[in-house]
């Protein structure tokens, strides 16, 4: 079953929003990644065929492409 984890993020632009999905395909070859910038939270989906997603490290390595990011709770 998917691993879904949503974050609220500072993403703005859609071509870095572009650019970020590609180095997380790239780089997280079991995740499906996808940002909603038209929600107020600026919000990045990622869906883990692969099992859990270390929410943490996630966080660190996306702050590390200059983006900052934060869990969103399951509602």
């Amino acid at each position: 079953m998917p691993v879904i984890e949503v974050f609220k993020t500072n993403v703005t632009d859609r071509e870095k929003a572009k650019r970020l999905i590609e180095e997380i395909h790239k780089t997280f070859a079991g995740y499906k990644a996808n940002f909603d910038l038209d929600d107020c939270d600026k919000v990045l989906r990622i869906v883990s065929s692969g099992g859990d997603i270390e929410n943490a490290c996630f966080i660190d390595w996306l702050k590390k492409l200059g983006c900052n990011a934060e869990s969103l709770p399951d509602n």
